[in-house]
């Protein structure tokens, strides 16, 4: 058994060349950052301006410069309060979103182990650059798309681009040279998941470039709908639109056809359009959408957009991911037993392994030291010398 471990320790320092460091930073400055398409970053001034693209909140602006207009400013004060009000509510909950969802991007930014001078090394996924030679195992996902050097028994969840369910089979490369299509089984994808075996893999494209890549950019291109509530909202403004405008001829007509002077019925007929306006139902909506966006956070749960809410009301089942979104995509040892005629639970924690709370070294348990032994030559480790 020790000669065992001790050749597969003696394979995994095996060098491997990978690109240099030099040439690696030379080919990410030609061609960027391993990268999908984002969209711009949105400024505060462009969220803050969002606000005011409600149809009910663009009536109140009209009725605020007519009151103006009019002379009544007791009527257009109350009514500018409310839409800065509400602007205001909306600004903060998406602007603080915004920048929380920097942070948790940043914060699980992927990895690649990849070759660089001879040596295996971890390194964050957007600066892998075409030729990179890369490392593969279960649980990983594919940093960029490449085709196999090597390989044993490997798999690759790949719904996320073809929306095949049942993972596809992967091989060696031996001499296809097709890099630019789906669905080759000597190629991995960026994005996809590995779901079992293991691979040494050479990077052929990155960022945009990439089958990802490509998917990106045609979704960038696709325009956010509205949300269910905003549409209902949109269509309450229009016909109140509607309705004031009616108001406000039908008086008019009526009063000059009774003798009445024209610039008075005029007056007349937009101080009631104005008043049947609903100048609380926008700051009243925001507020109510707000208040379960803060019941929600408290629950763990991020909204971007607080009309979302409501359309979150409507979902029945949502389905999800669990690996890396619910869980950590880690798996760790915390107990061994053993099933010999001295059956024994060990404990295990970062420091070791132990045995009724107690230390205990792997040759001082016989069993133990048979399953430490086996689990050191069953994995993928690997002596990274400094």
């Amino acid at each position: 058994m020790l000669d065992i471990l001790e050749k597969k320790l003696t394979e995994n320092q095996t060098t491997r060349k990978g690109l240099t460091t030099a040439e690696a930073e030379k080919r990410l400055s030609t061609d960027g950052e391993n990268r999908l398409a984002k969209k711009k970053k949105t400024s505060a001034a462009k969220i803050f301006a969002g606000q005011f693209h409600d149809v009910m909140v663009m009536i109140l602006l009209v009725s605020v410069v007519i009151s103006v207009a009019l002379g009544q400013y007791a009527d257009a004060v109350p009514i500018v309060l409310i839409v800065i009000i509400n602007a205001a509510l909306g600004f903060i909950q998406e602007y603080r979103c915004e920048k929380t969802l920097e942070k948790l991007e940043n914060m699980t930014a992927p990895t690649a182990m990849v070759y660089r001078d001879g040596r295996l090394v971890k390194i964050p996924a957007s600066e892998v650059v075409a030729g990179d030679v890369f490392t593969l195992e279960a649980g990983d996902r594919v940093p960029c798309d490449g085709y196999i050097n090597s390989s044993r028994a490997l798999s690759c969840d790949e719904s996320a681009l073809t929306g095949e369910a049942v993972p596809a089979v992967k091989k060696c490369r031996t001499s296809e040279i097709d890099f630019t299509a789906l669905n080759k089984d000597y190629m991995v994808y960026m994005g996809t998941v590995v779901t079992k075996g293991v691979g040494e893999v050479t990077a052929v494209a990155t960022g945009e470039r990439s089958q990802m890549g490509r998917v990106s950019t045609m979704l960038d291109e696709i325009k956010e709908p509205e949300t269910p509530l905003q549409k209902k909202l949109g269509e309450l403004g229009r016909t109140l639109a509607i309705i004031c405008l009616a108001v406000c001829v039908v008086v008019f007509i009526a009063g000059v056809l009774r003798g009445e002077p024209v610039l008075n019925m005029a007056m007349t007929g937009i101080t009631i359009a104005i008043a049947a306006i609903p100048e609380g139902l926008p700051a009243t909506v925001t507020i109510a959408l707000a208040l379960a966006v803060r019941k929600m956070l408290k629950r763990q749960a991020l909204v971007h957009r607080l009309h979302s809410v409501e359309t979150l009301g409507c979902a029945t089942v949502i389905c999800t991911d669990k690996t890396g979104t619910v869980t950590m995509n880690k798996m760790t040892v915390t107990d061994i037993f053993t099933c010999t005629e001295k059956s024994r639970a060990y404990g295990v924690t970062k420091e070791g392994a132990s045995f009724d709370e107690k230390a205990l070294k792997a040759w001082e348990s016989p069993d133990l030291g048979r399953i430490l032994l086996c689990g050191a030559a069953c994995n993928n480790a690997r002596l990274c010398p400094p």
